[in-house]
């Protein structure tokens, strides 16, 4: 990530929209926003090996596995501005299982880039699928958007659900319907 171009147009747009990038408020501004893009936009440096981190392990497990409820946060590719939303993921081992925590990592791996909700929810299901060639994998995004919160459509409450379902997921009805319920149910009360 080149900082100091990044800093040069904060700069320029600090003016073209009338302020004063030389003013207290603003001295610093182009530094933290070159710096808050090298984290928003980390997914594009991440090395998908040093996710995983060796985190694949031989089970002999062939039924589902659901994480629910995942935080991401990614930024719009068309305008900029944030989305943010919960992931549910499930796949179905077929020998090999992921660690818990390799799953919101992989998800944040792909979250963290300009994204649209749509390729966001594809890339992490077919990485899965790579990853594992597990009997099936399901995705369901969920997205509250702020390009159409704060400007165009100014819906605050439209939410985007995107889904993306490989393998007995999109080929049986009864098993992409036990995901539904896993991420459609209530959580348990607390342990």
């Amino acid at each position: 990530m080149n900082f100091e171009k990044i800093q040069a147009s904060v700069r320029d747009i600090l003016e073209h929209v009338g302020e004063d990038p030389s003013r207290d408020g603003l001295l610093k501004t182009p530094h933290r926003v070159s710096r808050m893009y090298d984290e928003l936009l980390a997914g594009y440096r991440m090395n998908p090996e040093a996710v995983i981190n060796g985190a694949l392990f031989d089970v002999d497990y062939d039924e589902m596995v659901v994480v629910r409820d995942i935080e991401y946060f990614s930024l719009c590719e068309h305008h900029m501005l944030p989305f943010i939303g919960h992931a549910h993921v499930a796949y179905i081992p077929k020998g090999k299982v992921l660690g818990l925590s390799k799953i919101p990592r992989i998800v944040d791996m792909f979250a963290r880039r300009l994204q649209v909700q749509e390729r966001l929810t594809t890339q992490v299901a077919n990485f899965l699928v790579e990853t594992l060639q597990p009997q099936g994998v399901a995705v369901v995004m969920e997205g509250l958007h702020m390009c159409s919160m704060m400007r165009g459509v100014k819906k605050a409450d439209a939410r985007m659900v995107t889904s993306a379902m490989r393998g007995v997921f999109r080929h049986n009805a009864s098993t992409r319907a036990e995901f539904m319920e896993h991420i459609n149910r209530q959580p348990t009360k607390e342990f």
